[in-house]
């Protein structure tokens, strides 16, 4: 076999039958396929010398023509809240992030993982968006972040939410991609995998169609078109009529709850007249509705976007529950000490 030592294939990303077919195309056994896909995807190998029922000969050959991983970690930060962040450099030296929480309700850990490396929506209120867009991630880089979270942790990631850069239904193919390798290959179902998304009505009518059984989230954040379009640039593009009809095409395609996810700004869109509005515009929508209280960064000073008190959020909470009769919660903060929650993932190398 020819060496390839300046550009080697990264097998992380790779379905089982596709890691067959190439140890068949090196005049290997099929079921030499097999046993690396148990070591890439069960076993978390982080590199081909832990590959102990190959021969060292093999090890030498897999470690001079392929790669495990398409990361390489620029940074990690831990939380006292268990949160871990991660800041990776990928082959191109563009960065990514995702973040590791622990769910103590149900003991059990998410990732919060990339698409994109940054994004173009450019949201006011989140730190991703003042990075602008860089590119889409391939489904092996977005794949990779799990497995690589699972090589450093050595725990097993149960849930995944698409919430970190980048809008996921702008690199389509390559999501439906890795959703495909992380249901298959990394063995997460369907309903424990989140696609956040900030609206494109296309995409999600096109996702319904995939009748895939996830969870659809999607940032609101705003009852009226207005504010809306000043909170999520996007929806100048799509209006509210037509992405709420979108929504309902997703859960009649579905029939999967979606999340609505609704971030608290003082004097922008916390006033209690928002939640009756919130409330009758959701009002035969089958949702959550997800209360996310802003999380400050270094991007919007010029805005000076702000937090409201804990009592007027939970009064929020209370009218838009009573009058929408709809399940509403507060998102509970995770990893704000290292700005790793809910719109703080800004790439930051420094301290």
């Amino acid at each position: 076999m020819t060496t390839n030592t300046h550009n080697p294939t990264c097998l992380s990303g790779l379905s089982e039958p596709e890691l067959i077919k190439l140890t068949e195309k090196m005049n290997w056994p099929s079921y030499k396929g097999k046993q690396l896909h148990s070591w890439i995807y069960k076993k978390w190998a982080s590199s081909f010398d832990e590959m102990s029922d190959f021969s060292l000969s093999d090890r030498k050959i897999l470690g001079e023509n392929f790669t495990l991983s398409t990361l390489k970690l620029s940074k990690k930060q831990e939380s006292k809240d268990k949160t871990i962040k991660y800041l990776w450099e990928l082959n191109d030296k563009k960065l990514v992030e995702s973040v590791r929480m622990f769910m103590e309700d149900h003991d059990s850990y998410s990732a919060c993982i990339s698409s994109q490396a940054g994004c173009a929506i450019g949201c006011p209120f989140c730190a991703t968006g003042a990075i602008g867009f860089k590119r889409n991630l391939k489904s092996n880089e977005i794949l990779d972040q799990i497995l690589a979270i699972q090589r450093d942790t050595k725990e097993r990631i149960n849930n995944i939410v698409f919430m970190g850069q980048g809008e996921p239904l702008l690199n389509y193919n390559e999501l439906i991609k890795s959703i495909k390798l992380i249901r298959e290959s990394i063995n997460i179902g369907a309903r424990h995998i989140t696609v956040s998304t900030s609206g494109i009505v296309p995409q999600i009518k096109k996702l319904a169609d995939e009748k895939l059984q996830i969870t659809l989230a999607l940032s609101l954040h705003a009852p009226d078109q207005n504010t809306r379009e000043f909170l999520v640039p996007i929806s100048r593009k799509y209006k509210m009529k037509e992405l709420l009809e979108s929504l309902y095409y997703y859960y009649e395609k579905t029939k999967r709850r979606i999340t609505i996810e609704y971030v608290m700004l003082e004097g922008i869109n916390d006033q209690i007249e928002k939640a009756k509005e919130l409330a009758d515009l959701l009002r035969n929508l089958h949702c959550h509705i997800n209360l996310i209280p802003y999380n400050p960064t270094d991007n919007n000073a010029p805005l000076e976007l702000k937090r409201p008190a804990n009592n007027k959020i939970y009064k929020f909470k209370e009218v838009l529950e009573k009058t929408s009769r709809k399940k509403v919660t507060v998102r509970q903060e995770r990893g704000t000490d290292i700005s790793a929650a809910c719109g703080q993932l800004a790439n930051q190398l420094g301290p």
